[in-house]
């Protein structure tokens, strides 16, 4: 056994692990940190398969943001769990009758998979082979000229739905004082501040 053979099997058995322990951990903080192992361990699947620019995006946007975002929601709410657990108990036979249904879909769609022919040929007519130019670069290029116009696009349609989001969400309220970044530029020192002359043992 090599060591790509041996470091595939390392890291699907962790993924593997670390997966149903993430669902059946009774600590929601334990969870997180069994999502994160097993987001590490897919990360280190994508490398072995060539696919480093996954593998980076992978690590950088779900272990380092999503995943510490959701470590940090479950430490800082004041959530009761043992109603959680007990809602949980209530929804099992539902969820395990969506499962069931799932994994027959899946079932259906693998069983019926064929690989075309053609396939490959049109994989490789995307990219240059990767003995020309590694794999992010070749993305990059891909991305940032053929597909820019889409890749802006979708860009931009993000930015209106996070800008959407604050409007709608946000609520002024009449007793909160809010800070006023013009005024505090403008605003004169000789109105703002005043000196008083305090003589000795006089006080204010």
């Amino acid at each position: 056994m090599g060591f790509a053979a041996f470091a595939f099997y390392m890291f699907s058995l962790v993924a593997c692990v670390a997966g149903v322990l993430v669902v059946v951990s009774k600590n929601p903080v334990h969870s997180v940190l069994w999502l994160i192992l097993a987001f590490f361990s897919s990360a280190g699947l994508f490398v072995l398969l060539g696919a480093e620019f996954v593998a980076m995006l992978l690590v950088i946007v779900y272990v380092g943001a999503v995943a510490v975002l959701f470590l940090f929601v479950v430490m800082m709410l004041d959530v009761d769990f043992a109603e959680l657990r007990g809602e949980l108990s209530r929804y099992t036979p539902i969820g395990l009758l969506i499962g069931v249904v799932i994994v027959m879909q899946l079932m259906f769609a693998f069983g019926s998979w064929e690989l075309d022919d053609a396939s490959q040929a049109a994989r490789g007519a995307v990219a240059p082979a990767p003995e020309e130019l590694q794999n992010t670069a070749a993305l990059g290029q891909l991305i940032y000229t053929k597909y820019i116009l889409l890749f802006q696009t979708a860009g931009l349609v993000l930015f209106v739905a996070m800008v959407g989001a604050i409007v709608l969400t946000l609520r002024h309220k009449p007793n909160v004082k809010r800070q006023d970044i013009l005024a505090q530029i403008y605003r004169d020192p000789a109105k703002s501040v005043d000196l008083v002359d305090v003589k000795p043992g006089q006080g204010l």
